[in-house]
């Protein structure tokens, strides 16, 4: 095309690298425009969703609600006072024994045995039939990996105080063998017991002394020290330790070295209690009519699975992916499970894989360059609606967070979430081998487009 005052002669290019390349090789001034093809299948789904009157103010209301949501840890509670009588918790969408993976299994195997319900692995697995397992989402609850939740054990309450709702998640083991990878050895079981028997009741009383304790703040404020809150927590879980130690001490003299020495000895210690509160922030976001906006992401190691606001609790899914990351030891991809966990609620509410340009040092944990992580981030702005109004980059001018992914969107650039996790061993019993990025399936966002498809007002 001609310039528009008479210039020289310009050419725009859409998503055509060659040509551009070619083009300015031969001194011809590009413009080019960033523009893909929508998923292949899409363009009808997209047509009636995209027409749908209620659409854009209700995204907006889902937004608001989101991004205004407002987190406050308030107490750590035993589960036997939340969880219905012979329920399992798990992560992902609904899972069955049979479709279970090696860590599912694994993890489901030392539930049984902590909860006094087999004496044996073998009894285990014959006996698991008898007790109801259900989603943690179903339950307002999130766990990380396996995500098991059972009545032993303890949780962070959050409470929205803007909205009012309220989120649980099971108190962190540390890294390597523990339940939520799938071990389920003397060392898991022993731990797990001490987590009930001393450091529950620990932070329970220690919360009941300070108060609620601001997390969206604390959030805001590890993203500036180097966290992005989903595989890196070490600024959050210091700044957490430094709110709770006076209190811990005060609370449980007799506990409090072993309490302190555990949490300062797990930099993920923080992990769950901020996947309470981005469960407590996507939840503000739910039930809306017409919202595209996603409100959960999850995966039980077989399945990964996604909830849309305008949908209520339905899941959408497809086959979980194998991490492509970093091994410890002597393992490799051939030790790999599928993704697993409910910790993608970081990434659902902006943070995790969102965040990554916050956390360059996160590389090193999940493989990759520093530009990588900044490019994951930038890539996230063009699938979401909003940047967070608290959650900023300092490496990106304090931009904020890209957050409120849009099924519409994802269809439109063909772009996915990214998403940045640990890796458990597919055989039960391994625990942890390695972390990494994850791309979720295609097939998750395309069936919710096709659903939201069905339900739009057309006019």
């Amino acid at each position: 095309m001609s310039g528009l005052l008479g210039g020289a002669p310009r050419v725009i290019t859409a998503g055509a690298a060659l040509l551009e390349e070619a083009l300015r090789a031969q001194a011809v001034e590009t413009v080019p425009v960033a523009w893909r093809p929508p998923l292949p299948g899409t363009a009808g789904a997209l047509d009636r969703v995209l027409a749908d009157p209620r659409r854009a103010e209700a995204n907006a209301l889902a937004v608001r609600r989101l991004t205004t949501a407002h987190p406050q840890l308030v107490a750590v509670r035993r589960a036997s006072e939340v969880l219905p009588e012979r329920t399992f918790l798990h992560a992902g969408p609904p899972i069955t024994w049979e479709r279970a993976s090696g860590p599912m299994r694994g993890a489901l195997i030392g539930a049984m045995l902590l909860e006094g319900h087999a004496d044996t692995p073998e009894q285990a697995e014959e006996r698991i039939g008898t007790l109801t397992l259900e989603p943690c989402h179903h339950h307002r609850t999130v766990g990380p990996m396996a995500g098991l939740v059972t009545p032993s054990m303890w949780l962070f309450e959050v409470v929205d105080a803007e909205h009012g709702g309220t989120a649980y998640c099971s108190l962190n083991e540390g890294l390597g063998k523990v339940l939520r990878y799938g071990a389920y050895g003397p060392e898991v079981l022993e731990r797990l017991r001490w987590m009930d028997a001393v450091l529950g009741p620990a932070l329970a009383a220690a919360l009941a002394r300070t108060g609620p304790i601001d997390l969206r703040a604390l959030i805001a404020q590890a993203l500036q020290m180097g966290d992005e809150l989903h595989n890196r927590n070490r600024a959050a879980t210091s700044l957490l330790l430094r709110e709770l130690a006076p209190a811990i001490v005060e609370a449980a003299p007799e506990h409090a070295a072993e309490v302190l020495r555990f949490v300062n000895g797990n930099d993920h210690f923080f992990l769950n209690a901020g996947m309470a509160a981005g469960k407590v922030c996507t939840d503000a976001a739910r039930d809306i009519p017409g919202s595209s906006l996603v409100v959960a992401m999850a995966r039980n190691g077989t399945d990964f699975g996604v909830q849309v606001s305008g949908l209520g609790g339905r899941w959408f899914t497809g086959p979980a992916g194998v991490p492509d990351g970093l091994y410890l030891g002597a393992y490799g991809p051939a030790d790999a499970n599928p993704d697993i966990g409910d910790s993608t609620i970081t990434e659902t509410s902006g943070l995790g894989g969102f965040a990554m340009a916050a956390a360059p040092a996160i590389v090193r944990f999940v493989g990759g360059e520093v530009a990588d992580a900044i490019n994951a981030t930038r890539s996230m702005y063009e699938i979401t609606l909003a940047e967070h109004p608290a959650y900023q980059i300092p490496g990106l001018g304090f931009r904020g967070t890209p957050v409120g992914i849009d099924v519409t969107l994802v269809a439109r650039t063909g772009i996915l979430p990214v998403v940045n996790t640990g890796i458990a061993g597919r055989v039960a019993g391994t625990g942890q081998v390695g972390a990494g990025l994850v791309e979720p399936p295609v097939e998750a966002f395309t069936a919710a487009l096709s659903a939201l498809a069905e339900n739009a007002v057309i006019p």
